[in-house]
């Protein structure tokens, strides 16, 4: 599905980008892994085809990250086909109003600058190439439903969805899609909170039509079909991957 494609990965070093990574090298792709920290990318790399995966460590809160990011991605493979943003931080669980400045400012660094600077770097490239290629944004419930104690994370994810159909719209004619998936609770570490409260687990989970949280390899499946050809005819789209949470 996805044979000698190049993708980047950001926050490839744990939970979904690591299972998106895997999967795209399981489906024939090359992967550039990004994340923070170079030691947990080398841990997941290492267990890659060395062919087929490079690990970068990369900020993409910071625009000179990105773009050094997306130089050595195309030194090693010649190009890049499609980018998935997943890269994402939560640092603050409780009501949105007393929401602490730093907080603010660190969420929406990662969670609405880097899935921008991630987007410019790529489109950038791409239109040198003028071949197209695939945008998948990793957004989340918490941006399509309220989100309590969860607020500012909820509303980074309310502008992934908004830029995702904004760049849709503005990119279209360069051949470029761009589309979201939106999770429900995933078993992560980044949703360990939820995840490991019983109580706030299980308020989730008695809401959800499939009665249970999903597994990281469950997302992946979806950023797989948006990056390959099968989705050519899919921009724009909000793909919400949540057991039928948000059906009701």
């Amino acid at each position: 599905m996805l044979k000698d494609k190049v993708v980047v990965v950001t926050g490839a070093s744990r939970g979904i980008g690591e299972a998106i990574a895997r999967g795209c090298i399981e489906q024939g792709a090359k992967v550039v892994l990004a994340s923070r920290k170079q030691a947990d990318l080398d841990r997941v790399a290492g267990s890659l085809p060395s062919d087929r995966a490079v690990a970068i460590a990369c900020h993409t809160g910071k625009g000179e990250d990105v773009d050094a990011l997306f130089a050595r991605a195309i030194d090693k493979f010649g190009r890049v086909d499609g980018v998935v943003n997943n890269a994402a931080t939560n640092p603050y669980f409780g009501p949105l109003i007393d929401t602490p400045d730093a907080a603010i400012d660190k969420t929406i660094e990662v969670n609405i600058k880097g899935y921008l600077y991630v987007a410019r770097a790529f489109v950038k490239h791409a239109r040198t190439r003028d071949t197209g290629g695939s945008i998948v944004n990793v957004a989340s419930v918490a941006g399509i439903r309220a989100a309590p104690m969860q607020g500012i994370y909820g509303a980074t994810k309310a502008a992934v969805i908004s830029l995702t159909q904004t760049l849709a719209f503005e990119l279209g004619g360069a051949k470029i899609r761009v589309n979201a998936i939106a999770p429900g609770l995933v078993e992560t570490k980044f949703a360990a909170a939820i995840v490991q409260n019983p109580m706030l687990r299980d308020h989730i989970v008695k809401r959800t039509p499939l009665q249970r949280h999903a597994q990281p390899t469950e997302i992946a499946g979806a950023a797989m079909y948006l990056l390959s050809d099968a989705a050519s005819f899919t921009t724009g789209s909000v793909l919400v991957v949540d057991g039928g949470l948000t059906s009701a």
